[in-house]
Order: C-alpha cells, then structure tokens, then sequence
C-alpha cells in the first residue's frame, strides 16, 4: 500500500454522525474525506462517480439500507461499518467489511478500524471484486437472524419462502424459520439461478417446483399462488 491518503466516503442518514466521523478523520494524515452522503442511493451515484478508498457506512437507512448497498456493487471499497446497532454483526462479514463500529464510536476504537484497514496490502485498497450480489458469502448459504440467533441456511434446503408482515417465513423440509427481512431484502440475497419471485408474498426454488397449473404450482403437498405478472417469467424459466 502507498503512502498517499485514504480517500474516504461516509454514509450515513444523521448529521451527528457525520459530524464525529468527519472530525475523526481531520485528526489523521493517513485519511482524506472525499465526499458524504446522507442515504445509500447518493452513495451509489458518487462512488460511480468518484474513486473511494475507504467507506464509512451506516445500516439503517432510508429506501436502501448499507448492507444493500453493498450488496448492489460490483466493486467495492474497503467498508468500516457505523451502526447503533449490534445484530447486523455476524451478517454484515458475509459482505467482506473490515470492521464493525457500534455508535457511539469512541476515538480510539475508531484508530483500531482504520489501523486494521491500513495494514491490508493485498488486495489493494479499492479493487476489491464482488461477485453477483454476495461479495465474501458462501456461494452455497445464507445467514439469517432467527430471534436472539443467527441461523445459516443451505440454498438447496430452502424450499420456499412466504412473506409475513415485517418477517419472510423460510420453509426447509423439516422446519420453519421465522426472520426479520422483507420478501424484496431476501429475493436480494438468494441466487438468481435457483431462485423465483412467483408472487409479491412468496420466492420459491426452482428445482422444487413439481407442477405450474395455472395460476398455482405445486411444491411437495403445498400449492401456492402464481400473481399474474410473474408467471410468464415463471412460465420461461421452467421450459428453458
């Protein structure tokens, strides 16, 4: 790594935060603040836009959340990630982040991140490769928070998936799993190649699907509701 500045982005909805970070970074040589951004959409225009070294970003944010973010990039700075929040913890590493702040930050955790940032040499700073949408996920699982839990689930167990108010119910052969994601935030994890959105509530695994009779398709004794504008693409994916 050369010895110029860190050019470095922060992401995040409060004023306040943008005020500490913005004054942690002033204090180091190593670090120069390129630009600041207040939602996550902003944040995708000016990285295309402008070269970043290192992202500050927040979780919790309005229309796209940091995690999402991430997740929509092809390529990605290294990521410190600022949250009042400590479930997003195990998760936010299946996006290959270098270390997780809980607000408030006090100064000397903030050195301890960017120290762990500075001593990465390979690969350099900025040129990162995220695959499809999960940069450092296992190609074959997910992690989800199941209660006070974080569960891993294998893609070829997971049969389908209903939405449930402000939680998606994963079904697996045995067992059910009740999470906190929305069908849209979920549909964003799973792969594209195994995996169909048939219906605004349900997301079902192709493989699994027995028989598309109208506007109902059968997996093991369960049939579900096909909407109809999503079964043409339905329709296409099963004959191709």
């Amino acid at each position: 790594m050369n010895n110029e500045p860190l050019r470095c982005l922060i992401v995040d909805d409060e004023t306040a935060a943008h005020y500490v970070l913005e004054n942690y970074i002033g204090r180091m040589d190593r670090l120069v603040l390129a630009g600041q951004c207040y939602n996550a959409l902003d944040a995708l225009n000016f990285l295309h836009r402008e070269p970043i070294d290192l992202l500050f970003l927040d979780i919790n944010m309005p229309e796209l959340s940091g995690l999402e973010l991430l997740g929509s990039l092809k390529h990605i700075p290294r990521t410190i990630l600022t949250t009042a929040y400590t479930e997003f913890a195990l998760e936010s590493y299946d996006y290959g982040v270098t270390d997780y702040l809980v607000k408030p930050i006090p100064f000397p955790r903030f050195l301890k991140a960017v120290d762990k940032v500075l001593s990465l040499s390979t690969p350099p700073v900025g040129s990162l490769p995220v695959p499809a949408a999960k940069p450092a996920a296992p190609a074959d699982s997910m992690v989800v928070k199941v209660d006070a839990d974080w569960v891993r689930v294998r893609f070829d167990e997971l049969l389908y998936a209903q939405s449930w108010g402000n939680y998606v119910k994963l079904f697996l052969p045995n067992r059910m799993l009740l999470t906190p994601l929305t069908t849209a935030e979920l549909e964003g994890r799973l792969p594209t190649d195994q995996f169909i959105r048939i219906h605004k509530s349900y997301i079902v695994a192709l493989n699994q699907i027995e028989r598309l009779s109208g506007n109902t398709l059968l997996i093991g004794d369960t049939e579900l509701p096909v909407g109809i504008t999503f079964r043409r693409e339905l329709a296409e994916r099963l004959h191709a």
